[in-house]
């Protein structure tokens, strides 16, 4: 099955050495108790989920354990409860989906821990599917602490990590049960997400360019810096752009700008060029009158933007150049929004950039990983999500594993 979690465009690298549960025999896992902490954080209209993919890319795993005869139990978060259990909160709707998606009844228990989660644990049968409640109506959960830990882990013999979104908190559910469960292993979506995002950034292949988007270089200046090391080409995009024009000494009309990070932004221009790497910055600039999808419009070249007007997305001629360097790249990796595609008028340039990438990854050997929300976003309303070498289903998680920090889920994880 793990070999169907992975796209026409392999990653030969110097992969993860943790172990996945495609490592563990089939006596390790037949009639044994199985705890999978997977991420069904998904976004809710009431008791609607409008997005099940977190839902649905939990379920190759799942499908495995029962497979092979194990008994699985489903923990996540959702949200943030403030204090306590709150029915908003409730896991309830991931329960449905997920039977719906297995075919099979997934019991809901009405806490993660105590009496009731172990005697549902201990009477369920080979093949079975439980989820437990939400694990944040404890605040023990986010604090990693001992005693819940242990009654968290109680009625299981091990442990499969397949939340790769959370794999960069130390929580009780993603790095405290590990001590108590062995193995501790991972899911086909955390091995998969280690693959390509570890696993691309070492392979080596060149040459290899990051597209880093979004508002504020304040979020993204640690990867921008990480990534300056290992890649050729950044093409710099979304709000961020403004506050490196500004560096450069151009005016930026009423553009996003953080006039604290306007020093650093020169800093990582003077690195690129110390390094001979190259940042793409806009040629030209759609700017607008307002900050509305209304608003009136217009294309100017960058160093000609008026006071009172602001820049909401790329120009085509930034557009075309960003296409020219990309073609020859054998990894690329997306991180945020070139403009504000929420407002079509100033969607283009994001939607221009999906295309290039997933044309590259369609008709050629070049790898393309999308991280990071809104990117991701943009990726699935055009239609292309399906031509990406990898989606990555962890924001925060994705930004520090390119950024090489280690990441506490996957830490703790049992080696090869």
């Amino acid at each position: 099955m793990f070999k169907n979690c992975r796209k026409k465009n392999d990653v030969n690298s110097s992969r993860s050495q943790k172990k996945s549960i495609a490592d563990l025999t089939d006596a390790e896992l037949k009639g044994k108790r199985v705890l999978v902490r997977c991420d069904l954080n998904v976004p809710l209209d009431g008791k609607t989920i409008t997005d099940d993919t977190r839902v649905r890319s939990s379920i190759p795993t799942i499908e495995y354990l029962v497979l092979k005869g194990a008994i699985v139990t489903v923990c996540s978060h959702l949200g943030r409860p403030k204090d306590g259990p709150e029915d908003k909160f409730s896991l309830g709707p991931c329960a449905v989906r997920m039977s719906e998606l297995l075919k099979t009844d997934v019991k809901l228990t009405s806490d993660c821990i105590g009496d009731e989660v172990n005697e549902i644990v201990a009477d369920a049968k080979e093949g079975d599917v439980i989820m437990l409640e939400n694990t944040r109506f404890y605040k023990e959960e986010t604090k990693n602490e001992t005693e819940f830990v242990k009654k968290l882990a109680a009625p299981f013999d091990l442990f499969v990590n397949d939340a790769f979104g959370t794999a960069h908190r130390a929580h009780a559910s993603t790095e405290g049960v590990t001590k108590f469960l062995s193995p501790a292993v991972s899911g086909f979506l955390l091995a998969k997400e280690l693959e390509y995002l570890d696993g691309a950034v070492s392979s080596g292949k060149k040459p290899m360019a990051a597209i880093v988007g979004g508002s504020k270089v304040s979020s993204k200046i640690t990867v921008l810096n990480s990534l300056l090391d290992k890649c050729d080409k950044i093409i710099i995009g979304g709000g961020m752009v403004f506050t490196f024009l500004k560096a450069k000494g151009l005016g930026v009309g009423t553009s996003l700008v953080e006039d604290d990070f306007v020093d650093t932004a020169k800093e990582v221009l003077a690195k690129a060029e110390k390094l001979g790497k190259a940042i793409l910055l806009p040629k030209d600039i759609i700017i607008a009158d307002a900050f509305s999808a209304d608003a009136n419009y217009k294309t100017v070249p960058v160093d000609e933007i008026p006071e009172g007007w602001m820049g909401l997305d790329n120009g085509p001629e930034t557009t075309e150049e960003q296409k020219a360097a990309l073609t020859d790249c054998k990894i690329i990796i997306m991180n945020g929004p070139m403009g504000v595609f929420e407002f079509e008028k100033f969607s283009t340039g994001t939607f221009a950039i999906v295309n290039i990438l997933a044309d590259l990854s369609k008709n050629g050997d070049c790898i393309t990983i999308i991280g990071g929300g809104d990117s991701v976003a943009a990726t699935e309303l055009s239609g292309r999500a399906g031509d990406m070498s990898h989606i990555s289903t962890g924001g925060g998680a994705s930004l520090e594993l390119l950024e090489g920090k280690v990441l506490p889920g996957v830490a703790a994880l049992a080696d090869k």
